[in-house]
Order: C-alpha cells, then structure tokens, then sequence
C-alpha cells in the first residue's frame, strides 16, 4: 500500500498547474478551521517543482491558514454550540478540552505552539475563538507560527532541491506511515497521561 507516493506524484503534477498557488490557498484555508490534510501536502511539492517560488508559496499558505484560523476563532467565539458536536463526532473533542485548559493556563503562546506544530490546529483555532482570546494576539500567535512552519518547510525543501527528490520519493511512504505512526503513538500517551 503506497498512499503517500501517490499523493505525492500528485501533488507534484498539481504544483505545475497555473491555479496552483489558488489550490494551496484553498486547501490551507480551509485545514485551518474545518478540512483534515494539513499544506505541507502540497507546499512541500510546489517547493520542490518551483524552488525559486517557494517563498511565495510559503506567502499564501501562511496567509490563507492565518485567514481560515480568523475563521474557526469566528466559528468558536460565535457558533460553538453549533459545531462542538461536529467536534464530538469528529473524535476531536478530548483535544478541543484540552486546548481548552491549555488557554485557560498560557493563552497567546498556545496559538504560537499550535501554529507550527502538527497538531490539528482547527482545534486551537475554535477553542480561541470559544475562550475569548484576543482577536489581535491570536491573529499575530497565528502569522508567527504559522509562518515558521509553512516557511521552514518551503526553505528546507527549496534548499534540497532537485537532489533530494529522488531520496523524498524512494522514502515517501515510510516517512508518512512512521508520522501516522508518532500521532497514534501521542494520542495514546496523551490518552494515557
């Protein structure tokens, strides 16, 4: 079973689109606030294709994760009653509480943290929104982690360029089947903890 190999051709042919840059947009919006694949996805390729628009391409995905981030702060501060049992069924709700109580103790740098680690971050995006953090600070904690993240990614991959893709390819797999396997393995400390 190869699913990540075959979503990485993939996204490599997509990178060479001309509404590329609109596609990652698109995607890191919507993971902000509601849709499950993170960027890297398609950021990661479109650096890799493009080396010289890797910035660029950071550029977007910061701006539309931050713009959807906006979104699910919106969603949370307005209309929680509404999604938290989306967030039940989703299994999201054990770390939406925890985020929760992680806001309540370190409020801005939660944001921080959340933006550049591969935790959901839709789930610290709503809990903002529902705790009433900051608008401002949140949206700042957003571009700053955010943008560490998505722009690390970019410059690692646009630095490595066309002489790492052979080695990405031929380690594709094992590397998204051991980064399934670190989530599972967090969740159940967490669970555990």
């Amino acid at each position: 079973m190869h699913p990540f190999s075959w979503l990485y051709v993939r996204m490599l042919l997509w990178a060479g689109h001309p509404r590329a840059p609109w596609y990652l947009g698109t995607l890191s919006f919507a993971e902000s606030s509601f849709f499950p694949i993170p960027p890297d996805v398609m950021l990661a390729p479109m650096s890799l294709a493009r080396p010289q628009r890797a910035m660029w391409y950071a550029t977007v995905t910061t701006l539309a994760s931050v713009a959807g981030g906006v979104l699910g702060y919106f969603i949370g501060y307005f209309a929680l009653a509404l999604v938290e049992p989306w967030i039940q069924t989703a299994g999201q709700y054990d770390a939406y509480q925890q985020a929760r109580d992680w806001f309540a103790d370190w409020g801005f740098w939660v944001v921080l943290l959340a933006g550049f680690s591969p935790i959901p971050y839709k789930v610290f995006t709503i809990a903002a929104g529902a705790m009433g953090v900051g608008l401002l600070p949140f949206i700042v904690a957003s571009l700053v982690g955010r943008g560490s993240r998505f722009y690390a990614v970019a410059g690692l991959v646009s630095w490595g360029g066309p002489k790492v893709e052979p080695l990405l390819r031929a380690w594709i797999d094992r590397l998204g089947w051991a980064t399934v396997a670190l989530l599972v393995f967090g969740y159940v400390i967490y669970q555990v903890l």
